[in-house]
Order: structure tokens, then sequence, then C-alpha cells
């Protein structure tokens, strides 16, 4: 079995998936490292492994970044990589300029990263770092080619479109009435997405992530 293919295995046995591989002078990356695996959620199968988790249950903060510093640092202690992730460093690590050097993220119409398998669910939980040369995969192209681009006037409140964000707006949106089904399902404009309908995200991790975005 190849190191990728093992690094899939290890993954998808914890509900996450391969998001994209970026190889040693694609992107900055800490010294001593020759490649990076990023891993995002794997559709359902990332939610319905991760409400059964302590993390989930023993009702402290940030239970998902603690979830994925236990899984992912143990994945790389056995594989004997680097754990790496989107918080708790500062400065942050690039994970959006990583993202866009595996050639399977792009900018979307709305500006925000779009995936070639997740849609506009993009989400990093973290990256391997590894003192192994990875290929990366031929890239992608950009799934927005060939999309009506239902994104650009999804946002119910305007907020969100090709001409950029307005947070305010977002949230005062969110405080009314009519925001409850943004606050439910999640952001409207994300989930307009061909490709994010397709991904298998469940409403539950979408109204987990809201309530953080908009307490």
């Amino acid at each position: 079995m190849g190191l990728l293919a093992e690094v899939e295995e290890f993954a998808e046995a914890e509900g996450l998936a391969v998001m994209g591989v970026v190889p040693q002078g694609a992107a900055p990356m800490p010294e001593d490292l020759r490649s990076l695996v990023l891993l995002g959620p794997q559709g359902a199968a990332f939610w319905d492994g991760f409400t059964q988790s302590p993390e989930y249950r023993d009702g402290q903060p940030d239970p998902i970044d603690r979830w994925s510093t236990r899984i992912i640092g143990a994945m790389a202690e056995s594989m004997g990589a680097q754990a790496l992730f989107p918080f708790g460093t500062t400065p942050p690590h690039p994970f959006i300029t990583w993202a866009l050097a595996s050639g399977r993220a792009f900018v979307s119409p709305v500006h925000l990263l779009v995936h070639d398998e997740a849609g506009l669910w993009v989400s990093y939980r973290g990256a391997l770092g590894l003192r192994e040369a990875l290929a990366a995969p031929p890239p992608a192209q950009s799934p927005c080619i060939e999309c009506d681009k239902p994104c650009l006037t999804a946002c119910p409140s305007s907020a969100l479109t090709g001409a950029g964000y307005d947070l305010a707006a977002c949230h005062a949106f969110l405080d009314r009435l009519e925001g409850a089904s943004c606050l439910s399902g999640g952001c409207a404009v994300r989930a307009a997405c061909p490709l994010s309908r397709s991904h298998g995200r469940v409403p539950a991790q979408s109204a987990h992530h809201m309530r953080y975005f908009h307490p």
C-alpha cells in the first residue's frame, strides 16, 4: 500500500477524507516537510462519528477542534508525521494557501473556497505534514466553470454575493425570524452549490457551526 493510500484508509476510518495534497515547492510549509495531506470531513460519516466522541458529549468548548487535535494527532503519531491545524497557532497556518496549492480548491464566484468534491461545504480539520515527497494528483478543473452559479443569488439577505460579503448584514439577518433557516441548516449560499448538495453534510453539523458563528 502506498503512503497516500495509507493516509486515505486512516482518514476514512475516522470519517475524514483527503481533500488535497500539497507537494514541496507548491506553497510554503514548515521546515523539514516535503508534502502536506489536507484532511476534511467526509460527508455524513464525519458527523456520525463525531457525535459519538467524548469531545461532543462533555459539554466543553470547541469540541470539533479538540476532536480534530486528538484524531489527527494520533494519525500523525502513528505515521511519523507532523499534525498541523487551522487553529491554535499564531500566526495561523496558511490553510487557504495550501488548499489553493493542492489544485482541488478554487475561488468561487462569491469569493469563498470551493472544492472539487465538497463544493462550498469545504472545510479543513487539519493536515499531515510528511517528510516523504508525495506527488500531487493532476489538478482538478474548477467546478464553477460549467456551473449555473446559483451561489450568486442564493443569499436571502444579499449579504453574500459576487460583490463580496457584508458580515454585519449577515449577522443582522440571522437575528431576525427570517434567518432561522440559515441558523438551522447552514449558509444558504454554501448549500446552493450543486456539489454541496451531493456532499452528504447533515443539517445538524451546519447548525452546530452556525451556533459558533452566530451565538
